[in-house]
């Protein structure tokens, strides 16, 4: 349970989190941190990162702005 957060105004898990990235279902997720970024979008420093495996043979990065919509992947 430590590992929901709440983005925008919800509380996620990192597995749902993942799915909020990607835009559909995932295999699995690591815990969710604090991103050491900005939102380029809202300029909020709150940016989240989840690790994922969205598929049998890749893993992606994932970051997520908690305060808007903004979204961004790294493979």
């Amino acid at each position: 349970m430590a590992d929901n957060r709440v983005v925008q105004g919800r509380m996620v898990t990192p597995k749902r989190l993942a799915e909020l990235i990607e835009g559909e279902s995932v295999m699995d997720a690591e815990a969710i941190a604090d991103a050491d970024r900005e939102c380029p979008d809202c300029g909020s420093d709150d940016v989240l990162t989840v690790g994922y495996m969205p598929g049998v043979t890749s893993f992606v990065t994932g970051y997520k702005c908690q305060d808007c919509d903004w979204a961004e992947r790294e493979e």
